[in-house]
């Protein structure tokens, strides 16, 4: 980042390295942008109140790690599962390891969490012990302990044959509204998507704008019907269905970016669109489904 850069510049430079974490820690790309959002939403809420921030990737990142803690607790509590806790170890080695890059997020909910936390502040955005401990609010000795345990746990998930992505749950209902949304994308029937919008419907362009009500919505579609280059299909990021989007002038197996539709009864809602977020289908667990 440069000295002349603005705090939004700033902070829409964090914001990859922030999904990075917030992801693997919550296991999806889906709930990790959600995460990320609330942390910029914070940085930005401290920043108007006049709080000092000297280092900021370290205070952004502090906020993520116990936002996705408040998530994961959330979820314990709905199932009635505790969070684990760490062991302390004194001696650890601390060598690389490589498959927490390349590994896909949901497969980071088999780790506790701060062996998770470790692993990725280590291994996947290069924080150094000291750097970790400060972030997770842990000593130095549990975060190498955690960083140990968790890269051994890494390492036999690599080893083993990796499933498939989650498949949602999906009634035929469902299947089908969402295969019409796909297939009116496909054949360029943008308006009769407009006929299925609730009046004070969203569209959240993550990273880019916001869209609200029917009158804005409109231009949105407008844009992808100007589009030539992508290619539709239906799917499930994260085990949450989605309309997957392939760029045809850079051919690929896996999709450039993805849409999730939300849903009352048969009229839209809500859409959230990943297309200036390309970081999130960095190991995101998809599946396609036609």
């Amino acid at each position: 980042m440069g000295k002349n850069d603005t705090f939004e510049d700033q902070l829409a430079h964090m914001r990859p390295r922030l999904h990075r974490y917030c992801a693997r820690m919550a296991g999806s790309v889906i709930d990790g942008e959600d995460l990320v959002q609330e942390v910029l939403t914070r940085a930005v809420t401290a920043r108007s109140a006049g709080k000092r921030i000297d280092n900021l990737e370290g205070w952004l990142l502090r906020v993520a790690h116990n936002a996705s803690i408040d998530l994961l607790r959330q979820r314990a509590r709905a199932n009635l599962v505790p969070l684990d806790e760490e062991e302390m170890q004194s001696s650890i080695d601390v060598m690389p390891h490589p498959e927490a890059a390349a590994i896909s997020f949901g497969r980071f909910l088999e780790l506790p969490p701060l062996q998770r936390s470790s692993v990725v502040l280590k291994d996947v955005l290069g924080h150094s012990i000291e750097e970790i401990a400060e972030i997770a609010d842990c000593s130095p000795i549990a975060a190498k302990s955690a960083l140990q345990r968790g890269r051994t746990r890494l390492k036999e998930i690599a080893l083993r044959d990796e499933a498939d992505a989650l498949l949602p749950l999906l009634a035929g209902n469902e299947r089908r509204r969402l295969q019409a949304y796909v297939d009116a994308f496909r054949t360029g029937e943008f308006d009769m998507i407009r006929r299925m919008l609730s009046d004070d419907v969203s569209v959240d362009l993550i990273n880019r704008l916001q869209l609200k009500g029917r009158a804005e919505v409109g231009s949105y579609f407008t844009r992808y019907a100007e589009a030539k280059q992508w290619r539709y299909a239906l799917g499930a990021v994260a085990g949450q269905p989605a309309m997957l989007v392939y760029d045809s002038d850079h051919p690929s197996h896996r999709p450039a970016h993805f849409v999730v539709i939300d849903y009352s009864a048969d009229t839209i809602i809500g859409i959230r669109d990943f297309l200036y977020a390309a970081y999130a289908m960095e190991g995101a667990d998809w599946v396609l489904l036609e």
